[in-house]
């Protein structure tokens, strides 16, 4: 049997969008003389759907596709993930049910319902979905498959809520063959995780393996691709590309997949991490409808980083930058927010900001008095910023890219109205340390980001001779403690055992507590890391903890 494996782009809720796309593969999987083709969760509708699924014209659409999609299966199986309705939703919980579909002549041949329903971090399946309670598998072309959907190949002890494995009660039936369709996303460590997935189950199960999953940007979801195959002996014959759509053809004979694939060159984290929000930022764009971005520019590593960023998603042409000196700014940083623009080949502006910020002082003067000078007149230049990048992003229709990091996310160093406005946050799942390592990669060929950038101490240059560190911890020291806090989730009296100093640790976590109004407020953070601020992170804003 030749089955084809098909790695889709799809559009959350574009359901005619998606239903051209999978009949064109299936058309070429056609041409190609294949018996099957399979695509990835829920790719009628794209992943996830969210509060999409409570409109019932919604789910007509998506059955009305499905059919539209099986009339072109002559000849053909195709395997399609849709959402489905559950027949007995009075005695069996929710309405629906996340699904893999079987289509072949014209019709629905076999449905699989998935059974293990994330429910964590940046998934809300439950919410939506009933969890299947039996599981069969599927046959196609006399080959007896245990078909499953996305977590459903995972380990059950990593979810505790489920005690029974779906593979384990398919494998019960002896099939021939493991198809898993998913809708997984990014995170830096998660591209491992799947193959070492993938080879546990291959070893437990001793069959050949097929896993699909889909790629594009779902606004703060980055799905990377990543299709693959593994042979019964447990050798991986099948790789599809990241971050691109692909089309693979695999031959199944003898109750083996038949392929071969040289070997694989790692992808390093920090690699792994850029081209990620290349990605993003290329596909966001694309599915908003908009091809141009403005990015105020400080001289600085984040705005530095996000520029090298957008001109890679985007294309120079496509580039805007605006600098906008105070008075307080060094012409180091002038010249480096210039020579990085040069470097980069994009355009830019200078928009002096000192007589907008006296005005602004004179204006508040009756009010302000005799006041020192404090964080509102800091926070004023900021937000004078954020309306001149803003005007400039509503005359042109440019998208304002956000280019806060996680570090400054995390404690709230960053102006609400000022630099935390945006369209999308583009750095802020990406710790300050960690930007400089991103930098350096950007620059091994050759200097794009300036090397003053990169050696001098970070400063928002809101006052006098500012420094990050006069109000923070060092940055190295700042992110271990939020990444024991963030990623890892330990408490404070945690990190203090690990041997952090106790004054340090107890500020660092207030501030993170204290800055939970700032973080709901800003701008979707594109996903990179294992837990992001957003969507995957939902913390109460008034609250003692």
């Amino acid at each position: 049997m030749k089955i084809a494996l098909s790695q889709l782009n799809f559009i959350v809720g574009d359901l005619n969008g998606n239903c051209i796309k999978i009949i064109d593969a299936i058309n070429q999987a056609k041409q190609q003389q294949c018996h099957l083709i399979v695509f990835s969760e829920l790719s009628i509708c794209g992943y996830a759907p969210q509060d999409l699924l409570d409109y019932n014209n919604f789910i007509e659409q998506c059955e009305q596709k499905v059919l539209e999609v099986a009339k072109t299966c002559i000849g053909i199986h195709a395997i399609v993930g849709a959402p489905t309705r559950n027949p007995n939703p009075t005695t069996e919980g929710k309405n629906l049910y996340n699904s893999a579909l079987v289509l072949n002549e014209g019709k629905i041949v076999d449905t699989y319902n998935k059974g293990l329903l994330p429910n964590y971090d940046v998934f809300d399946e439950y919410r939506y979905f009933e969890s299947a309670k039996k599981f069969n598998c599927v046959t196609i072309n006399n080959t007896k498959i245990a078909l499953t959907v996305c977590e459903d190949i995972w380990d059950v002890e990593e979810d505790l809520m489920y005690t029974v494995s779906p593979l384990d009660e398919l494998t019960k039936e002896k099939p021939q063959l493991i198809i898993n369709i998913s809708a997984s996303p990014f995170n830096y460590n998660h591209l491992q995780n799947r193959a070492n997935m993938l080879a546990r189950n291959n070893a437990k199960y001793k069959l050949p393996i097929l896993y699909v999953n889909q790629v594009g940007c779902n606004t703060e979801l980055i799905f990377d691709g990543g299709t693959m195959a593994f042979n019964n002996a447990g050798k991986k014959v099948l790789q599809a590309n990241y971050y691109e759509e692909d089309f693979s053809v695999l031959e199944f004979k003898n109750n083996d997949i038949i392929g071969s694939l040289t070997a694989e060159k790692p992808i390093e984290k920090v690699e792994n991490i850029y081209k990620a929000l290349v990605y993003a930022v290329q596909d966001y764009f694309a599915k908003t409808g908009f091809t141009k971005a403005v990015i105020g520019l400080s001289g600085g590593v984040d705005s530095a980083l996000t520029a090298c960023i957008a001109v890679d998603a985007l294309g120079k042409e496509n580039v805007l930058g605006i600098l906008m000196p105070s008075e307080f700014s060094s012409d180091h940083s002038v010249k480096d927010a210039e020579d990085l623009a040069k470097n980069l080949g994009c355009d830019y502006h200078i928009l002096p900001i000192k007589e907008n910020y006296e005005s602004l002082r004179k204006t508040l003067a009756p009010l302000y008095k005799d006041l020192p000078f404090n964080v509102a007149e800091e926070n004023l230049q900021a937000r004078i910023r954020g309306i001149l990048v803003m005007g400039v992003s509503n005359k042109f229709g440019h998208i304002l890219l956000n280019t806060t990091n996680k570090s400054e996310a995390a404690v709230g160093y960053g102006t609400l109205y000022g630099d935390m406005c945006g369209g999308i946050a583009v750095l802020a799942d990406v710790y300050k340390t960690e930007i400089y390592e991103v930098c350096n990669y950007v620059n091994k060929d050759k200097i794009r980001i300036p090397v003053n950038t990169l050696t001098k101490a970070p400063s928002a240059e809101l006052r006098p001779n500012q420094k990050d560190s006069d109000s923070l911890p060092e940055y190295d020291l700042l992110d271990a403690i939020l990444f024991q806090y963030i990623e890892n989730i330990k408490t404070a009296t945690e990190i203090i055992k690990m041997g952090y100093d106790e004054k340090t640790v107890t500020r660092v976590v207030r501030l993170i507590n204290l800055n939970e109004y700032k973080r709901k407020q800003m701008a979707p953070v594109l996903r990179v890391s294992p837990k992001a601020f957003g969507y995957g992170r939902r913390m109460p804003i008034v609250g003692k903890y």
